[in-house]
């Protein structure tokens, strides 16, 4: 694949940030706990969809001891319409459960006890160590997985391996904002299905590596029919 230089590294956050200069995450929050729950909710769910359960769930509960008060049924209630609701419930009442009684009742603003807390994975701690604590990490979501060496920031196939190339490629100065640009961008220009070329303000810096892969395979399949 094809990588972009730095040069055009440059150019395509530059564009980003004349275009949106303060991007924000779409889903709705209150504070730390409450983001927390709402990044857990969001597994293999938009953001939309999540935002719809949690603003009346959030009206009554914004602590974990104000989730366990509320207690795993109630919860369920909440959250039915989200996909994988009983384990996310599971899972919300047992981080709840661990803050209080280790971190007394406070979000913990490092990797490694976020990821102790149950639910909580390499990026949903990456999201609330960005966007509640302001740290420059770089959650990969399968928007940013799907279209990073398609653009040609980074290459790889896993989560890891794209988190790993874009830290080490995007300048510092762009990081606090970078992964919701390119959320955005995944979300609303560069889709899977019908992506939105002509309207794309990188089109031109833009690497196309997986619509020329697509190319080459069509080719191959037409030469040898």
């Amino acid at each position: 694949m094809e990588l972009l230089s730095e040069s055009e590294i440059v150019v395509v956050f530059e564009r980003f940030k004349k275009q949106n200069k303060n991007p924000r995450s779409e889903l709705h929050w209150k504070n730390a706990y409450t983001l927390l729950v709402a990044v857990v909710l969001s597994a293999q769910a938009t953001d939309k969809s999540v935002n719809k359960a949690t603003e009346p769930l959030f009206a009554v509960v914004d602590t974990p001891e104000k989730m366990l008060a509320l207690g795993e049924a109630s919860l369920i209630d909440y959250i039915r319409s989200i996909g994988l609701y009983r384990a996310k419930a599971a899972h919300i009442m047992g981080l709840s459960k661990m803050l209080i009684d280790e971190f007394g009742g406070v979000v913990p603003s490092n990797r490694a006890d976020l990821e102790r807390l149950p639910g909580v994975g390499r990026k949903t701690a990456n999201v609330v160590l960005n966007v509640v604590f302001n740290q420059s990490t770089m959650p990969v979501d399968t928007h940013l997985l799907r279209i990073c060496p398609k653009i040609g920031l980074a290459a790889g196939t896993t989560p890891l391996e794209v988190e790993t190339g874009l830290v080490a490629r995007i300048p510092q100065q762009y990081m606090l904002y970078a992964h919701h640009w390119l959320i955005l961008h995944g979300r609303y220009v560069c889709t899977a299905r019908n992506p939105h070329c002509d309207d794309c303000i990188i089109s031109d810096v833009c690497k196309h590596n997986d619509v020329v892969r697509a190319a080459d395979r069509k080719l191959q399949h037409t030469r040898h029919r």
